[in-house]
């Protein structure tokens, strides 16, 4: 069993490395399809990555309800860091979810998470999916609010039907699912508002 102690550290200096890590994922959200860093490192728990773990000490706390995938969910490691350095609680419904973790691509159909209200279409879930690579991979072309003409992506993706998947937020606007893909400690936004619109080999 490991202890408290044994986990891996959150942020050194806790204020800084989240406004730093606020400002990263915002700067994303703002741009869909453009790489951010993500600075500051926290150590990382079993199968999450630095940016994941950077991202849930930044935005996570008791009143964020938070779903994990298998792999996740099988980590005690991972639970017990989660719980100690957020506090959020993990669900086992993901329609309640404020956010969800998915680290090996098995993700369950995006209508099943939260999809907002059409009063408050920001109560949806965020999906963090980990991803292989976010600068090389498949070429995608992403177009929308925030891409000036066309945005394009270069991504090792898991699943890899994700954006046929995300079409689902056409016909929910303004409801719908946020995606943030992270590889290590690069991100990408995938807003609700972006569309796909080519995708090569």
């Amino acid at each position: 069993m490991t202890t408290i102690a044994e986990l891996p550290p959150g942020f050194a200096d806790k204020v800084l490395s989240a406004q730093s890590t606020f400002r990263s994922v915002m700067d994303a959200m703002a741009r869909p399809g453009a790489v951010q860093r993500i600075v500051p490192m926290a150590g990382a728990p079993g199968p999450m990555m630095r940016g994941t773990a950077a991202i849930a000490l930044t935005l996570f706390d008791h009143d964020t309800p938070l779903w994990l995938d298998a792999r996740m969910a099988e980590s005690s490691d991972l639970v017990k860091w989660l719980k100690f350095h957020t506090g959020a609680p993990v669900v086992q419904d993901c329609s309640i979810a404020s956010f969800a973790l998915i680290s090996d691509g098995t993700a369950p159909p995006l209508d099943r998470f939260a999809l907002g209200t059409s009063e408050y279409p920001d109560r949806s879930t965020t999906v963090i999916i980990q991803v292989d690579s976010l600068a090389s991979g498949r070429g995608f072309e992403l177009r929308g609010p925030g891409i000036d003409g066309v945005a394009t992506l270069q991504a090792s993706i898991k699943p890899f039907d994700l954006f046929e998947r995300l079409r689902v937020n056409e016909a929910l606007f303004p409801r719908g699912i946020d995606v943030v893909l992270v590889a290590d400690d690069a991100v990408v936004a995938i807003p609700r508002t972006t569309r796909v619109v080519s995708k090569g080999s």
